[in-house]
């Protein structure tokens, strides 16, 4: 069957379906912001902030913290806890040597491929000289599985899944690359296999993470696609004792500013 375009249908957030299924995200942020090791009264820019559970805890060290995400809603309950967040896109970021470190948790991988040199390059900008730039993101084999059934589910409406959800999952030697390219020395880079516990199982993952690619069918036919997503992966994920792990592969690095 001939593949057709994907509609173009972003990755859009809900902050309670966030909440309840995706905070496992700031939960096991513990040794990238160990890595970023923040300071009080340093300026830390937090790219990706989302609601600010973990902008939080980097602002509870002393440190001024900036949020930036290009979600209405998440900025929204970012704001409620007593943040200092802005709505920016984070290839488009207007910062000149502000920040004395840049950070960023599960948020880099939600950009093509071809975004990623000009969000270097506005990390780049965006620090001071000898500034630290930290992140962890989705990397090479990050969550395969799912998207391998994902991909085999939707083969018949003739959508590329890939395609539609536009995300980044890069080697170590790809990224220290574009870092490089963007002015960037390195101090470290790991890909990191980290199998995640779904409590709340699959099917609500998929609702929170993919709904991007689930919206690229019309909405009678979602549960369907769900189903039979969940069925292809219920032998690979699926424990004996019903519990889901989610097959995530972390890219973790600190870069400086030359």
């Amino acid at each position: 069957m001939e593949t057709l375009e994907p509609k173009t249908l972003a990755q859009q957030w809900n902050t309670t379906d966030y909440a309840i299924n995706g905070r496992f995200v700031a939960d096991l942020a513990k040794e990238v912001v160990a890595l970023l090791h923040p300071q009080p009264g340093e300026r830390i820019l937090d790219i990706g902030c989302g609601d600010g559970a973990l902008t939080a805890q980097l602002a509870a060290s002393g440190a001024i913290v900036t949020g930036v995400d290009n979600s209405p809603a998440m900025l929204e309950a970012a704001r409620a806890r007593g943040l200092d967040v802005e709505m920016h896109s984070a290839d488009a970021l207007l910062y000149a040597q502000q920040f004395e470190a840049v950070f960023s948790n599960a948020a880099l991988h939600w950009l093509s491929q071809d975004r990623h040199p000009a969000l270097l390059g506005c990390i780049y900008r965006a620090l001071t000289p000898g500034g630290r730039f930290i992140a962890e993101m989705g990397g090479q084999g990050n969550i395969a599985a799912i998207r391998t059934a994902l991909s085999a589910v939707f083969e018949p409406y003739g959508i590329d899944t890939e395609t539609a959800a536009a995300s980044f999952y890069p080697s170590p030697a790809v990224y220290r690359r574009l870092l490089e390219q963007a002015g960037f020395t390195i101090e470290c880079i790991e890909l990191i296999p980290r199998p995640t516990p779904l409590s709340k199982g699959m099917e609500a993952w998929l609702r929170t993470f993919r709904n991007g690619v689930l919206q690229q069918i019309e909405a009678d036919e979602r549960t369907k696609v769900i189903t039979r997503t969940v069925a292809l992966l219920e032998p690979i994920l699926r424990d004996h004792d019903g519990n889901w792990i989610a097959d995530y592969v972390r890219l973790r690095f600190k870069a400086i500013k030359a």
